[in-house]
C-alpha cells in the first residue's frame, strides 16, 4: 500500500532534483517502438527492414506481457551498491536457461507470420533448429552480442538480441530504482551496464529539458548533462551535426577528444521520437559522420554486422 505523505513531508521534498532514471513500462516500451518503426518505414529507402523489425518488436511486446524472469538476489544488489556497479550487469550475468524460451517464442511468431519476408522466416526457422540441436552455439552468440567477444552472425543477432532485450527489460521493469547504487560507471546503464544506443532530450513533466541516455538492452534511461560526450565525458570539443534538409530533431553529437559520436534526438521537435527506432532510420547521418572521420560509440541493437564485415 502506498503511504500518503503528510503536509510537512511534501514541503520538504526537493522539487528541483533532476530525475536520475526513467524506467521502462511493460505496456509501452515495445509497443511504442513498433509503432514508431512503422511510421518511419513509410517511403523510407530501408522501409522493408524497418517493417521487419517492427514485426520483431511486436513479438517482443507479446512475450514481455507474460515474462517473469528471476531477478537479482538481495546479496547481489548489496554488493553492487557497495562497489558502485550495475546490479543486473549483463556481462557475466548468470542467465536463467529459460531465456531461450523467450527466443523460441519470438522466432515462432516470425516463422508463422505471413508479413515477414521469406528470407527472414528462413533465418527464424534455422535458429529454431539450432535451439534444439546447437544450444551451446546460441549461448555463445548471446554472450557475443552482450559484449563478451567472439564472432557474431549478423543475420541472427537481431533476433537473439531481441530475446535478451525482453529478458533484461522485464528485470528492469520490476527493479526498484531506489536500490540502484548512488554512483555508477560513466557512460554505462546504471542498471545493466550496457552501452546507450542514443540520447533524447525529453519534454513533459519532471523530465522536461533534460537529456537521457537510452540503454540498448534493458530500455532504462539515465540522465546526463547536455553538451557532454557520452563516451569520454569531454565537454570542450563537443559539436553537433545534421543532414542538410533533414529532420530538425536529429543530430549527431561528436567529440574531437575521442573521435566518436552518438545521435541525440529532441522531443520538442518530434514528440514521437523513439531512440532505437529513430537511430535505425537515420543511417544517412551515420554515413556522413563516417565520411567526416568519426566512429560510432556504440551500435544499434536491431542492426548487426557479421564477424567478417
Amino acid at each position: 500500500m502506498q503511504r500518503i505523505l503528510s503536509k510537512g513531508e511534501i514541503e520538504s521534498l526537493d522539487h528541483t532534483a533532476i530525475p536520475r532514471v526513467r524506467m521502462p513500462g511493460r505496456e509501452t516500451v515495445f509497443a511504442t517502438r513498433a509503432t514508431r518503426l512503422r511510421q518511419l518505414a513509410q517511403g523510407h529507402p530501408v522501409g522493408g527492414y524497418l517493417t521487419l523489425m517492427a514485426e520483431l518488436v511486436d513479438a517482443q511486446h507479446a512475450v514481455l506481457a507474460r515474462c517473469d524472469m528471476p531477478g537479482a538476489v538481495p546479496e547481489l544488489i548489496e554488493r553492487a551498491q557497495a562497489h558502485g556497479m550495475p546490479p543486473l550487469q549483463a556481462a557475466g550475468w548468470p542467465r536463467d536457461p529459460s531465456w531461450t524460451g523467450l527466443l523460441r517464442e519470438l522466432l515462432q511468431h516470425l516463422d508463422h507470420n505471413d508479413k515477414v519476408p521469406e528470407e527472414a522466416r528462413r533465418i527464424a526457422a534455422d535458429l529454431l533448429r539450432r535451439l534444439d540441436q546447437e544450444t551451446g552455439a546460441i549461448e555463445s552468440l548471446a554472450d557475443a552480442v552482450l559484449g563478451a567477444g567472439g564472432d557474431i552472425d549478423g543475420a541472427a543477432a537481431p533476433f537473439v538480441m531481441g530475446a535478451l532485450q525482453v529478458y533484461w527489460t522485464d528485470l528492469a521493469i520490476r527493479f526498484p530504482p531506489g536500490h540502484l547504487p548512488v554512483v555508477s560507471p560513466f557512460g554505462l546503464c546504471p542498471l545493466c551496464g550496457s552501452l546507450p544506443v542514443a540520447s533524447v532530450v525529453r519534454v513533459g513533466g519532471q523530465y522536461a529539458g533534460y537529456r537521457y541516455l537510452c540503454c540498448e538492452l534493458c530500455s532504462t534511461e539515465w540522465h546526463m548533462v547536455r553538451v557532454t560526450c557520452s563516451h569520454c565525458e569531454d565537454t570542450k570539443t563537443v559539436a553537433y551535426h545534421n543532414v542538410d534538409g533533414g529532420p530538425e530533431g536529429i543530430k549527431a553529437e561528436s567529440c574531437d577528444n575521442c573521435h566518436t559520436y552518438r545521435k541525440i534526438f529532441y522531443q520538442e521537435k518530434d514528440l514521437y521520437v523513439e531512440p532505437v527506432a529513430d537511430d535505425l532510420a537515420s543511417l544517412t547521418l551515420d554515413v556522413l559522420m563516417g565520411e567526416a572521420g568519426y566512429a560510432r560509440a556504440s551500435g544499434n541493437p536491431l542492426l548487426w554486422q557479421g564477424g567478417d564485415d
